[in-house]
Parts: structure tokens; C-alpha cells; sequence
């Protein structure tokens, strides 16, 4: 493929902060300055428009993840307000990393929108929220951020046609996923890369790759298949409670991605002379002469 570009790292802290700012504080501060990643995202819900009455009335799916005693409760509880991310954005520009938050409904993106950041992400469950995405192309100027698990093709073609239409689709990076928490390596599917790239590298501004799976091995294949910006969640400790810290990399993980995305960004190149300088020192010393 053409030359490629260089890596972005998404650490999602999404809810792993479990609602309290301190904690978000301490991911933000050790992702930026021990991980190194170049962007942090968190999550916004409106909760009370996300969920039905019966869903918010409804007990948690797992009750030994819950931090209240119904969905709806568990979901407010995580919830950081439109100030307390005002503070997170503050504390990612104090230890120099970019800012960015997954919306789940109009009410948030409209909320976030305000802030300004570069980017706003759609997760994979409100991909299909035409009037959302409508709202983002018409007030929202950063880059827009699309995952694209469960997601038939025919959804994928009108998510990037509505983006065309509104003069938009430049702006937007598509980020191959698959939905589950964790998943098994088969289920990744990193070949998908290679179906949007051919599908929609030239229509949109760049497609990444959203991972859920364990360790760090497929981001770098992911990288090299042409997904330029990478996500992983992210955790300060794999077995605080809570349904997404199994599927995330604490951060020593984190750490060693960067460095190795870093490091195959460097090595992804053609020879610029048939002997290197380097080879040309052991060439003079090793290369067999026939005497």
C-alpha cells in the first residue's frame, strides 16, 4: 500500500474511572506521560434519553458489576457532568494529551460539541442515529470518529453517504470492530480492515481499528493492514469491577503498544539503495570473495 501514515493511539478510559474523578485524573496523567498515546476518550450518556423506562427500571445484567441497584442507576452513577468533563479536557491539555469522548445520544454530543474537542467518537450501537450524526456534520467542526461493529454493509454504505452529503465524509475516520467484551482472536477479523479500506479509504478521511481482544499483538497487524488510529479501553487495574477492565489493557500494556506501533511506523518502508550504509560496513567485512 502507500506510505504510511503515522500511528494514533486512542486510550479509552470510556467508564473504567468508576465515576470518580480522582481516578480519572491518575488514567489521564499515566497515560499521557508513562504510556504516551496521543489521545484520551471518555463516554457521555444522557442517560434517562439513552434507556427506555423499562430498561433504566430494569436490574443490572451482571449485579456483581452493578454500582446500583437497577441499570439505569448503575448508568448515572459512571456518568461524569457537562463541568466535570470541562475539568477532564484541563487536566488532558496540563500533561499534553488530546481530549476526545464517545456521545451516546443528541442531548451529549450536543453537550461535548460545546467543549470544542478535535474529535467526537460514535460508538458501534448508535452508528444508525441519523439524526445525531446529522447534528455532528451541521454544528460539530472536529474530526467525527464512527465504529462500525454489528454493522450490516448496507448500513456502513449509508453511514458514509450521509456523510457525503453533508460535505463531511473528510472529516470522518471509520474504525473496524467487532462488538464483544473480550473477543476471542478468530472473532477479530483484522481482514475487515482491508474490505473498508478498498471500499471507503479514498470517500473518508481515515479508517482505524477499535480492539477488544487480549494483548497487543493484532493492533500492530491492524496497523499495518492500513488502520491508521488505534483504540484500545483501557484500565488502571484488570480486575476493578465493572464489564469493560477484562477487556483492557492496564498500563504497562498500553506503554508497549505505543512504543511498538512507534517502532513499526519507523520499520514500514522500502530499501533507498540496494546496500544500506549500515550493510555497506558489513558487506566490506563479510560479503564472501572469491578468491
Amino acid at each position: 500500500m502507500a506510505e504510511y501514515k503515522k500511528p494514533r493511539m486512542i486510550a479509552e478510559i470510556g467508564c473504567n474511572h468508576k465515576g470518580e474523578m480522582e481516578i480519572a485524573k491518575e488514567m489521564i496523567k499515566m497515560a499521557a506521560i508513562y504510556c504516551k498515546v496521543d489521545i484520551v476518550k471518555f463516554q457521555k450518556r444522557c442517560v434517562k434519553e439513552l434507556l427506555t423506562p423499562e430498561q433504566y427500571n430494569a436490574p443490572h445484567p451482571n449485579p456483581m458489576f452493578a454500582y446500583g441497584k437497577t441499570y439505569g442507576e448503575h448508568r448515572e452513577y459512571l456518568e461524569f457532568d457537562v463541568e466535570q468533563h470541562v475539568q477532564l479536557k484541563a487536566w488532558c491539555e496540563e500533561f499534553g494529551v488530546t481530549y476526545s469522548t464517545s456521545v451516546w445520544d443528541l442531548t451529549s454530543a450536543k453537550e461535548i460539541a460545546e467543549l470544542k474537542p478535535e474529535l467526537i467518537k460514535i460508538p458501534s450501537a448508535c452508528n444508525n442515529h441519523t439524526e445525531l450524526l446529522t447534528w455532528l456534520c451541521e454544528h460539530y467542526e472536529g474530526e467525527i470518529h464512527v465504529s462500525l461493529g454489528m454493522t450490516t454493509h448496507e448500513e456502513e454504505e449509508a453511514l458514509v453517504k450521509l456523510f457525503e452529503q453533508k460535505g463531511r465524509a473528510k472529516d470522518v475516520v471509520l474504525y473496524v470492530c467487532t462488538s464483544g467484551y473480550p473477543v476471542p482472536f478468530e472473532d477479530v477479523c483484522l481482514l475487515e480492515i482491508n474490505r473498508v479500506r478498498e471500499a471507503y479509504g479514498d470517500r473518508v478521511k481515515e479508517i482505524g481499528f477499535s480492539g477488544h481482544h487480549l494483548g497487543i499483538a493484532v493492533d500492530i497487524a491492524a496497523y499495518t493492514l492500513g488502520a491508521s488510529t488505534l483504540e484500545r479501553h483501557y484500565t488502571l487495574d484488570r480486575t476493578w469491577k465493572g464489564t469493560d477492565h477484562a477487556a483492557s489493557l492496564e498500563p504497562e500494556g498500553v506503554r508497549k503498544l505505543k512504543r511498538d506501533l512507534e517502532a513499526t511506523y519507523r520499520a514500514l518502508h522500502a530499501k533507498s539503495q540496494e546496500i544500506l550504509p549500515i550493510e555497506a560496513v558489513q558487506r566490506e567485512k563479510l560479503k564472501y570473495r572469491k578468491h
